[in-house]
């Protein structure tokens, strides 16, 4: 195994608030992929359903990936204020959230 080196993902899962519209919800998704035109340490972005069949999910029903070159970077990206005012809006429509950060390790066989 091996740790890619440098690279830091950023991985947050999402529920939203049950009165939340579809609509809202894809407005935000663009305005999250957006980020990528606004912060140069932001090297990639995807996101997706959860489409497990184990219903393990906890509620969680949205993922969202982000890429880093380094831990600089993510840090910088935090302190964006296009991510700030981004996150302050998307909070705000979310019921729960759980965030992590990790380098990713490589396994090779």
């Amino acid at each position: 195994m091996e740790q890619v080196q440098g690279v830091v993902k950023h991985l947050v899962l999402a529920k939203f608030k049950d009165e939340v519209t579809e609509e809202e919800i894809e407005k935000h998704i663009k305005d999250y992929a957006n980020l990528l035109n606004h912060i140069e340490h932001l090297k990639s972005f995807q996101w997706g359903t959860d489409v497990s069949i184990e219903n393990l999910h906890q509620g969680f029903t949205h993922i969202f990936e982000c890429t880093f070159e380094n831990l600089e970077g993510r840090s910088a990206f935090v302190c964006h204020p296009a991510h700030v005012d981004f996150a302050t809006a998307f909070l705000r429509i979310l019921e729960k959230v759980v965030l992590v950060d990790f380098v990713p390790t490589v396994v090779k066989l």
